[in-house]
């Protein structure tokens, strides 16, 4: 699913999605789910897997619907801005695994102030409330790594995660 580079006016959207995703009654008991989520930052020149995310909306503008937080909790209630959550999943093997395979990967503990942090501090407060993992990956853009490149790289991603998390 693809969200709107939007804040707090895309979370509803955000939270059907991933309740809608768990509440179809065709898991097995035995299954895990993995949140991962994609987004562009636009600076890098490498695949950067985000370790945490931060409780702080701080954008440096506004996003797609105009909203410009500064310095406001993402979940009220879990902490103040400076509270942090990270992914349970195995970042230092999944990069290894992906390094392998020709990948320059990088891991990251800085996921910005911008939608990016907004949407992975969401989903790992989400995924620990109901037992999942979350992992959110930047891709360089297409300009610096090209689409087929980058196509490969989820594919032996979405591999690695399989065989870790």
């Amino acid at each position: 699913m693809v969200l709107e580079t939007a804040g707090d006016g895309a979370i509803s959207t955000f939270y059907k999605v991933m309740e809608s995703g768990i509440s179809t009654g065709t898991r097995l008991d035995n299954e895990k789910i993995v949140w991962l989520h994609l987004g562009v930052n636009n600076g890098a020149l490498k695949f950067a897997i985000e370790r945490q995310a931060v409780n702080e909306a701080s954008f440096c503008c506004p996003d797609e619907l105009g909203w410009q937080p500064q310095q406001l909790p993402i979940i009220l209630g879990d902490g103040g801005i400076h509270q942090t959550r990270r992914t349970s999943c195995p970042v230092e093997i999944i990069q290894e695994l992906l390094r392998r395979k020709g990948f320059d990967v990088t891991i990251s503990n800085d996921a910005g102030r911008f939608v990016c942090n907004f949407v992975y501090y969401h989903s790992l407060w989400y995924a620990e409330q109901k037992g999942h993992k979350s992992m959110f990956v930047h891709l360089p853009p297409f300009s610096r790594i090209d689409e087929g490149t980058q196509m490969r790289f989820i594919l032996a991603l979405l591999e690695a995660i399989a065989s870790t998390c």
